[in-house]
């Protein structure tokens, strides 16, 4: 043990009994694991020893027939669109951007926050403790989903383009949109990085290269460089975008982001659909970092190589996207999809693979790997608990085969974030469930019923 504890010193937290999965290349799996947290950060985590003595703690708990992993790091999510789910999952590409579906500039401050906690609650009870969320209203929503105990970061869109007419097919580059847009989000840095115990953030969220135009896309990358911190944008996440970047700026958008300075280790470039075999160069020679989207690709039919990205030298990460916050399905989704491009199964797509990704590759996004992404001694005490004692999870043989192929994050009995229990009994401990769920409810029909009134408007004159 690294720090001695008595009676009148106790440690915060003591967990023994669980099988740990730590992502860390040294510690491995240990079958029987005793976790000591103290002051928010793993102080002990190693085999537990019926010798040694247990630390006096605070709280002890024994987890026996449990297994635990480092906390989800969900790099890629927009936890207000929760308000099209089950309805944008059938309508193709971009239904943010088509008539009749609510839109971002509609969503009032009222409206963003009960869907942002609404978002960040489902992410959380199934095992997320941190998430990179943007979408609107990021001033309001940030502190509202830190509330729950998690960790955000997050930032609005930044663009250029008139989203209040996109869905009707005009796309103008407006200077004050793109200046409003960016200093809002350096305000938002400036207000909320590191409050509440340090579990918030701000990311620079540059929406994608076709709603951005070159000359902020440039700025951004100034604006990074002189706040120090990272950015993310979606990237080729469909053919439009490709067409419509290649028709005004006479590049590929992979080419445009490497040539306003931003591809690189403080990028993360969502979906990657749609590169070409010189941009997957181009992605991996600057080690960006891909936030892949399996499920949410795999939904409209679409799949992105990331096989040959990581080949390549990028560093894969997961994230949920919209319309849920599993990321255990994602991490399935991730390995059926890297099979799908082998056409077999090999050492090149393993439960390993995605598990990592979903943990350490998801800090190491978003430069976070040093606190954050395994059960590490002297990191963050960021942890999950599933109960495996489920007729779906027996027999245990291999834990993580367990996990990956066949776990929910329904699962989660136990999340611990920062070394505060946030979730127990698959119950969030720090919001109350039912208002939360009402109040997310009643946004959404809000949205929807004045979505559809527009279109009814319209048809009418």
């Amino acid at each position: 043990m690294t720090q001695p504890f008595d009676a009148q010193h106790p440690a915060d937290l003591v967990i023994h009994g669980a099988r740990v999965l730590t992502v860390d290349p040294q510690l491995g799996e240990i079958p029987n694991a005793r976790l000591v947290i103290h002051q928010g950060r793993l102080v002990e985590v190693g085999p537990d020893d019926p010798s040694q003595p247990m630390p006096p703690a605070r709280r002890t708990i024994n987890l026996t027939g449990r297994v635990i992993t480092p906390g989800f790091v969900n790099v890629h999510t927009h936890t207000i669109l929760s308000m099209v789910r089950g309805v944008a999952e059938d309508m193709g590409f971009a239904p943010a951007y088509t008539p009749g579906v609510p839109h971002g500039h509609e969503v009032s401050e009222e409206e963003a926050v009960a869907l942002a906690r609404l978002g960040a609650a489902e992410a959380l009870l199934f095992g997320s403790t941190l998430i990179n969320d943007s979408y609107v209203h990021a001033d309001l929503t940030l502190p509202a989903m830190g509330e729950l105990g998690m960790r955000v970061i997050t930032c609005g869109r930044i663009h250029d383009v008139d989203f209040s007419r996109v869905h009707e097919g005009v796309w103008k580059h407006r200077d004050a949109i793109g200046e409003r847009t960016l200093n809002e989000a350096i305000a938002l840095h400036e207000r909320w990085q590191g409050k509440l115990d340090g579990r918030l953030g701000v990311e620079l969220a540059a929406h994608a290269p076709d709603t951005c135009s070159r000359a902020l896309l440039a700025k951004v990358a100034n604006a990074r460089d002189a706040l120090g911190i990272h950015v993310n944008g979606h990237l080729s996440q469909s053919v439009k975008e490709n067409r419509r970047v290649i028709e005004r700026d006479g590049m590929t958008p992979s080419e445009l982001l490497e040539d306003v300075g931003l591809l690189g280790p403080r990028f993360t470039a969502a979906h990657c659909m749609y590169v070409t075999d010189s941009d997957i160069e181009r992605i991996g020679r600057t080690g960006t970092n891909i936030a892949h989207i399996p499920r949410g690709n795999a939904t409209g039919g679409r799949i992105a190589p990331t096989t040959r990205l990581r080949a390549a030298g990028a560093n894969l990460a997961l994230g949920t996207d919209n319309m849920h916050g599993d990321m255990v399905e994602v991490m399935r989704w991730a390995l059926i999809m890297g099979r799908v491009q082998e056409s077999e199964i090999n050492d090149t797509w393993q439960p390993h693979h995605v598990l990592e990704m979903a943990t350490l590759g998801g800090a190491k996004a978003l430069g976070l790997d040093a606190e954050l992404g395994s059960l590490t001694p002297g990191k963050r005490a960021d942890l999950v608990v599933f109960d495996f004692r489920r007729p779906h999870l027996v027999p245990l043989i291999n834990a993580l085969g367990n996990l990956v192929h066949t776990a929910q994050g329904r699962d989660v009995e136990m999340v611990v974030c920062n070394g505060q229990v946030v979730v127990e009994d698959g119950e969030l401990c720090l919001a109350d469930t039912p208002t939360l769920l009402a109040d997310a409810q009643r946004a959404a029909e809000a949205l929807w019923t004045r979505a559809r009134a527009q279109v009814e408007r319209k048809e009418s004159l």
